[in-house]
C-alpha cells in the first residue's frame, strides 16, 4: 500500500486535495496505533501525519499548547510534565489493548475525542481542546477556535471535529488547555464488593464534596477479589482531610483502604490502558455507556449468553467488556438488544477486521440522523476519500 507522509501543511492539504482530484480513497492515520478502532477502511493510500511534529506553541502561565498533528503525545506530555502541567482528560493508550505497535500523537488523541477516567470531573478531550487547524476532503485548510481559552463566536467546529476519526478532514495543528499537575493523589480501595453495591458506593463518593477525581470497580475474576477504586487529587495536606472523611462516609460500605501516590497513579494507569481488564488474547473488547445503576443488570444479562470480563469507569457509566467464544458476531447482537432494553451505546473496540466489516462498530444510528451524517460527510468530504467506511459502511 502507498504511504503518504506529508512534513508540512501545506503538502498534507496539496496530497489531499490531489486525492480528491483522483478521487482516490484515503486511510488517515497519526502514528498507526488505533489502526484498529473502528471498521476497516479498503484503500489504496494511507495518509499520515506522522511527519508533521512540533510544538507550535506552548504559554504555561496561560495553560495553554499547540503542536502539529503528528507530534507524539509523549513529547506533548513530556514538556507538559517539565512546567508540572499534564492534559487533564487522561487519554487512553490503546497499544496493549490493541496490541499495536507505532507512536500515539496528539492529533490522533483529538480526532478520536480520547479521554480515560478523569473524564467524569474534566470532560472528554473535545472539551480541553480550543484550536484546530484542519485539511477537509476538497484539499482546504479551516481554522477553528484560537490559541487563547474563550469563548468564540459563530459554529464551534472544533467540537464537532473532535471524535469525527478522520473521517471529515485530516488536522494538522491542535490546541488544548492545559491543567497543573496537582500535588498528591490518593486512593481508597473497598474490597469484596458485589457489582450493584459497587457501583452505589462510587455514586455515594461522586456525590460527596470532596471532589472525586477517579471512579471504577474491577469485579473478581477466578480467584481474585472484587476492588472498588475512588481517587481524590489536590494538596497534600487537602487529599489527607478528604481521603479520611471519605474513607468515613463510605463506611458502611465495607472496610477502605487508602493507597499512597505511586501506588495510586499505577492503579489508574492499569484501568485507563485497559491492562486491569485483563482481556484475553484472543477476546473482543467492547466499550459501552449506560447509566451507572444500569451497569449491573447489564452485565447480569451479558453473561447469561455471553461469558466476559468486565471493568467499570466513570462511576459504573462506562462499562469495558471483554468477551470470549464470540463467533464471527462478536456478541453484537446480545450487546445489541441488552443495550435496546435498558438505554445506552456500545462501541466494538476490538475484534478481527473480517468481524468489524461483517458487524456495526459504531451505535447503529436511525436513518433520519444517517441522513444527516451523509450529508455532513458530502460538506466536508464531497469525494468520499477520507476514511471511508471507518465509522459508518457508506459514509
Amino acid at each position: 500500500m502507498t504511504k503518504l507522509a506529508p512534513g508540512d501543511e501545506a503538502e498534507l492539504a496539496a496530497a489531499v486535495g490531489d486525492a480528491a482530484a483522483k478521487r482516490s480513497p484515503l486511510a488517515v492515520e497519526g502514528g498507526g496505533t488505533r489502526r484498529g478502532l473502528g471498521r476497516p477502511t479498503q484503500t489504496a493510500a494511507t495518509l499520515t501525519t506522522a511527519g508533521m511534529t512540533g510544538v507550535t506553541l506552548y504559554e504555561p502561565a496561560e495553560l495553554v499548547i499547540a503542536a502539529r498533528a503528528g507530534t507524539p503525545l509523549d513529547t506533548v506530555e513530556t514538556l507538559l510534565a517539565n512546567q508540572n502541567q499534564r492534559l487533564a482528560f487522561e487519554p487512553i493508550d490503546h497499544r496493549a489493548v490493541l496490541a499495536s505497535a507505532g507512536t500515539p500523537t496528539i492529533g490522533a488523541v483529538a480526532a478520536c475525542n480520547l479521554s480515560g477516567p478523569r473524564r467524569i470531573q474534566v470532560g472528554a478531550a473535545r472539551d480541553s481542546l480550543i484550536g484546530l487547524r484542519v485539511v477537509t476532503g476538497r484539499g482546504d485548510v479551516v481554522k477553528s477556535g484560537g490559541r487563547v481559552m474563550k469563548n468564540v463566536t459563530g459554529y464551534d467546529l472544533v467540537k464537532f471535529l473532535s471524535g469525527s476519526y478522520g473521517t471529515l478532514g485530516v488536522f494538522s495543528e491542535v490546541t488544548f488547555k492545559v491543567a497543573p499537575i496537582p500535588e498528591t493523589e490518593a486512593t481508597i480501595v473497598i474490597g469484596g464488593l458485589d457489582d450493584e453495591t459497587a457501583v452505589k458506593a462510587l455514586s455515594a463518593a461522586l456525590a460527596s464534596p470532596w471532589s472525586v477525581t477517579g471512579a471504577a470497580h474491577l469485579p473478581p475474576f477466578e480467584h481474585e477479589i472484587a476492588r472498588t477504586l475512588i481517587r481524590i487529587e489536590g494538596f497534600d495536606a487537602s487529599v489527607r482531610e478528604r481521603r479520611d472523611k471519605l474513607v468515613a462516609a463510605l463506611a458502611a460500605f465495607g472496610r477502605a483502604e487508602a493507597v499512597p501516590a505511586v501506588a495510586s497513579a499505577s492503579i489508574w494507569k492499569a484501568v485507563r490502558d485497559l491492562s486491569a481488564l485483563g482481556a484475553p488474547k484472543r477476546a473482543v473488547v467492547w466499550r459501552v455507556s449506560v447509566r451507572p445503576s444500569d451497569g449491573p443488570p447489564l452485565v447480569v444479562e451479558l453473561r447469561r449468553t455471553l461469558p466476559c470480563r468486565v471493568l467499570y469507569d466513570w462511576g459504573g457509566g462506562l462499562i469495558w467488556v471483554a468477551a470470549n467464544d464470540t463467533g464471527d458476531a462478536a456478541g453484537a447482537m446480545v450487546v445489541r438488544e441488552a443495550l435496546a432494553r435498558l438505554g445506552g451505546h456500545a462501541t466494538l473496540v476490538r475484534a478481527p477486521d473480517h468481524v468489524r466489516l461483517a458487524v456495526e462498530v459504531f451505535e447503529p444510528q436511525p436513518s433520519t440522523v444517517m441522513d444527516i451524517s451523509r450529508r455532513i460527510k458530502a460538506t466536508f468530504d464531497p469525494e468520499g476519500i477520507l476514511n471511508p467506511g471507518r465509522m459508518y459502511a457508506g459514509v
